[in-house]
């Protein structure tokens, strides 16, 4: 009877010592979390800079979970009265673990993580500001398909019969998705080619605007109205797309026409003063400068023009631009010339106009 006694009293405290401890797990694991980085932070001699934080980050509510998870465990196999050689709890609890560690790594392998830059720096490997949403997207879905299946196995599931299933129904779902896999084939056409990366600006038949995001889906382009315009892959992929970003240079072209009281010296005094101008400006391209008089047009003399500028950014282009205008201005008073104004002049004959005022005056009197 006192045997007894003591054995329930010891399943009683132990009882209590396990629900002692779930609580110590639960309340605990937050400060568990944090002592464990700052060990890992330690270890790693501060030398991990963002790449630990992107780390803590990602693994933060991960390792919560799985210190939640070992805490459940201890506390099972302290209680008397559950059992934790229990098939279905280690099931549970294993899969529990593995569920942590995958959902830490799907987070840890975004886009905005710096994996791909410490890659970058330690290995001098050049990756695309285009590859990285991809690659970010391809590890995520791995680590899920792997995460998944691991599972699956830990619960005795055959995935044999679903991949099988998989390729009896991939007939079917292939016709249902056409569209997302013309998508999806039209990024990795994007991907290859590189016509253009995140960042550019790009000009299409539908869109104008700066790329944001690409997706196995859709890229998203930034338009100059601030509007975000998603345009399929597939529709992207067939259109002729014009890069602004990779100009070398920008064209400037245009025709000065002047009026016919000009003399021929002071024409060619403008066009080669004009040539001289775009000659010495260091901002125009040295290569192409074209400055010819090109044709008499009803309303006068015209010059053509056809230059580059060496900027290729808008707003400095526009700048090259006024003070070349401003600089073709002072040439043309210089030579005290002006600019032709589009105008016609109409010539009467005297006869004509003695009878025209002839029958006016008739009129007035009758």
């Amino acid at each position: 009877m006192f045997w007894e006694f003591i054995q329930e009293y010891e399943k009683q405290l132990n009882t209590v010592w396990s629900a002692i401890i779930l609580a110590a797990f639960l309340l605990l694991r937050v400060r568990l979390t944090s002592f464990v980085f700052r060990i890992l932070l330690k270890i790693s001699r501060n030398a991990w800079n963002g790449f630990f934080t992107q780390l803590r980050v990602s693994f933060e509510r991960p390792l919560q979970l799985l210190i939640a998870v070992i805490g459940i465990y201890v506390a099972v196999y302290v209680c008397p009265y559950l059992n934790e050689t229990n098939a279905l709890f280690n099931h549970v609890v294993r899969s529990s673990v593995i569920f942590s560690v995958g959902w830490g790594l799907y987070n840890l392998s975004s886009s905005s993580s710096v994996l791909f830059s410490k890659i970058n720096k330690k290995y001098n490997i050049k990756i695309d500001n285009i590859l990285i949403p991809f690659f970010s997207r391809a590890l995520r879905l791995i680590i899920v398909a792997i995460s998944i299946s691991v599972i699956a196995q830990e619960f005795n599931y055959d995935i044999n019969g679903f991949v099988a299933g998989l390729g009896i129904g991939g007939l079917a779902f292939a016709l249902a998705a056409k569209d997302a896999l013309a998508n999806l084939f039209g990024g990795i056409i994007i991907i290859t080619e590189k016509p253009f990366t995140i960042g550019d600006w790009i000009k299409t038949s539908s869109v104008e605007g700066t790329i944001e995001d690409i997706s196995f889906r859709s890229t998203k382009v930034r338009t100059f109205a601030q509007a975000l315009v998603t345009v399929p892959n597939a529709t992207l992929s067939n259109e002729a797309i014009t890069n602004w970003s990779k100009m070398g240079k920008r064209q400037i072209t245009f025709k000065l026409t002047l009026m016919y009281g000009a003399k021929r010296e002071q024409l060619e005094g403008v066009v080669k003063d004009i040539q001289i101008l775009l000659k010495h400006h260091d901002a125009i391209h040295k290569e192409t400068i074209l400055v010819n008089v090109d044709a008499y047009s009803d309303n006068g003399l015209e010059i053509f023009l056809y230059f580059f500028t060496n900027t290729t950014d808008w707003e400095e282009y526009l700048k090259v631009k006024q003070e070349i205008n401003l600089s073709i201005m002072a040439i043309i008073e210089r030579e005290k010339l002006e600019i032709a104004i589009p105008s016609r002049k109409l010539y009467v004959e005297p006869d004509l106009l003695k009878e025209k005022q002839a029958d006016t005056l008739i009129k007035q009197e009758s």
